[in-house]
């Protein structure tokens, strides 16, 4: 009965360990991954737009504004602006997230204020500043919000909204977000040139963000409708590696019974796995959906 007891002890003390080191790494690496986030947006910030005079998005937008009217630090006026906002979205968001997200706020704003003036200043045409500005900023909002984190701000409120109507896409959000203080930007300073380049980078913005966040796990979805599915399924092992799921079904005219081999894999798989299909079966009907993100063995797994 003792020898039970302490093996139970021994047990539950390992799982501890096991937990504490996982919990260790998961930290380690959400730091990592928002100093790296945080350092693309510190040059899309500081060495593109701000040298550019653009009106920019979200509360960095509002900063800038405040850096070109009264020398303000991008950084440090980031973060009193955040307060607020912060605490409004403290309930909503959770104290874990709130957490992590006051911790990349820090990390992001001595970036954009210590790291960026380190780097050298881009003068060059505005178009490309907007396009450099748009993708490395999207880059590294969407390393962090990846990691369910943000750099605080306007970022409280585009999660705040995915938390409520989680079937929007976050670079969506954004972009309705932040068309206000673009237009505000440049309206403030006659600058409609500035307010087109604005809508160019918050564009890219939201492309780069979706893009990442859910084009990384992207593929394509085969739906096979053959009276051979155990063949099918074979061929497409074969071929390109992959599992496949036969469905039953019957034709809506002659109500005969059919298969439909349903397989998700990459776009070069995909190229195989038609080639090789058509080959045992030159009658079978193929459809080839575009599918957003694929999860699970053999795929990412979240």
């Amino acid at each position: 009965m003792k020898r039970n007891v302490t093996n139970k002890l021994m047990l539950n003390e390992s799982l501890k360990k096991i937990r504490s080191s996982i919990c260790n790494k998961t930290v380690a690496i959400d730091i990592l991954v928002e100093i790296i986030g945080s350092f693309l947006i510190a040059i899309s910030l500081y060495n593109f737009a701000a040298q550019a005079e653009f009106p920019m998005t979200g509360f960095s937008g509002i900063a800038l504004i405040l850096n070109r009217l009264f020398s303000l630090p991008i950084g440090i006026t980031t973060i009193v602006l955040n307060i607020p906002v912060a605490l409004i979205c403290y309930r909503l968001l959770g104290r874990g997230f709130f957490l992590r997200s006051f911790r990349c706020m820090i990390i992001s704003s001595l970036m954009i204020d210590y790291v960026g003036p380190l780097l050298p200043m881009y003068e060059g045409d505005r178009l490309l500043a907007a396009i450099c500005t748009g993708v490395l900023g999207g880059l590294g909002y969407a390393m962090i919000y990846m990691r369910n984190s943000s750099t605080g701000g306007s970022d409280f409120i585009i999660m705040s909204v995915k938390a409520l109507h989680p079937h929007i896409s976050l670079g969506k959000i954004a972009f309705l977000s932040d068309v206000g203080i673009i237009l505000i930007g440049g309206i403030l300073f006659r600058d409609m040139d500035g307010i087109i380049y604005g809508m160019i980078i918050n564009y890219l913005f939201a492309i780069a963000v979706d893009k990442v966040m859910y084009g990384i796990n992207s593929g394509k979805v085969a739906l096979i409708v053959t009276p051979h599915g155990d063949l099918i399924t074979e061929t497409i092992e074969q071929s390109c590696q992959r599992g496949s799921t036969i469905l039953n079904a019957a034709g809506g005219y002659k109500k005969e019974d059919k298969q439909v081999v349903m397989c998700a894999c990459n776009n070069k798989q995909m190229y195989q796995l038609e080639q090789a299909v058509k080959h045992v079966d030159p009658d079978c009907f193929i459809i080839i959906l575009e599918s957003n993100e694929v999860l699970g063995e053999g795929f990412v797994i979240r």
